[in-house]
């Protein structure tokens, strides 16, 4: 009797996990460092191995068939052990005791690094490694275990909605000392400083506040948060901001709020467990902490 395995080539597993999740060859192509041709020739062999049809195709629109469906649920999963195994033999450590942990830098340096704090002091025992993402990055390609981010909600897999964000003009006391009532924004007379990263925040929190305005919205422009608010700490000028980045500014009073309390911005701060992650421990752990301390 054959104790030979019925198993296909890793690369053509990779090439259909890559196409099934991006229903799309080329994006597959760009993702795994090959030509489009190539995958889907793994693609093909992989159908003839198993003779089965993967995909429907339908010139260029790709989508699974229904058993299609089923095993990339199947792949996706037997490949991620099988990454996890690779580390395990790498690290000398199981790998499923880490989480990775994803969020945008200023969000990461002022809401979650003291919440991972108070998580290091009670789950000592959980190791995590915290990675930096993009506002545009697309969070289920990036695999993490756990990212918090910015947005109304539009990802795949599990989110949980942590907060609603809520903007203020902030200011140093000694460009505008506090205390004095201000119901019109001159921009001719007040610098102000942008957000290169986020051009819209005058505009919205303008719209969304009513406050009465003049002159032209310009100023020097910050590439990320952080910076712009260290410029207005050091009293370059007024500027829109997220409530939870300057909480420590506030309660130092290094800051102060001269155009009124906060308004939301209409998006919010979600958890996000990204799609084609089992929930593991310490990931559920990690998650209901986090969501206990919004």
């Amino acid at each position: 009797m054959s104790t030979r395995r019925l198993l296909p080539s890793l690369p053509a597993l990779q090439a259909f996990e890559a196409a099934a999740r991006l229903l799309n060859f080329t994006k597959a192509a760009d993702e795994l460092g090959m030509t489009q041709s190539g995958v889907s020739r793994h693609v093909q062999g992989l159908e003839s191995f198993l003779n089965l049809a993967l995909f429907e195709r339908a010139g260029s629109h790709l989508a699974l068939t229904e058993i299609g469906r089923s095993y990339y649920e199947d792949v996706v999963q037997i490949l991620a052990r099988l990454e996890e195994a690779s580390i395990d033999a790498v690290r000398g450590r199981r790998a499923n005791e880490w989480l990775l942990v994803g969020s945008t830098p200023t969000l990461a340096s002022t809401w979650l690094l003291p919440r991972m704090r108070d998580f290091c002091r009670n789950h000592g025992d959980i190791p995590f490694e915290l990675t930096m993402l993009t506002e545009d990055q697309d969070v289920d390609a990036r695999a993490v275990d756990i990212a918090i981010m910015r947005g109304a909600g539009q990802w795949r897999g599990r989110a949980h909605k942590l907060f609603d964000e809520e903007l203020v003009v902030v200011a140093s006391p000694n460009l505008l000392p506090p205390g004095t009532p201000r119901d019109m924004l001159d921009f001719d007379a007040i610098p102000s400083l942008q957000n290169a990263s986020r051009p819209s925040l005058w505009l919205t929190w303008l719209r969304i506040s009513g406050t009465r305005h003049r002159g032209t919205i310009r100023g020097n422009r910050f590439s990320h948060s952080a910076l712009l608010i260290e410029a207005a700490i050091l009293g370059l000028g007024i500027a829109v901001v997220p409530l939870h980045y300057v909480t420590s500014e506030l309660a130092d009073r290094s800051l102060h709020l001269p155009f009124g309390p906060p308004i939301r911005s209409g998006e919010a701060i979600w958890l996000l467990n990204p799609e084609g992650k089992g929930l593991k421990r310490n990931m559920q752990v990690l998650r209901d902490w986090l969501i206990d301390r919004r």
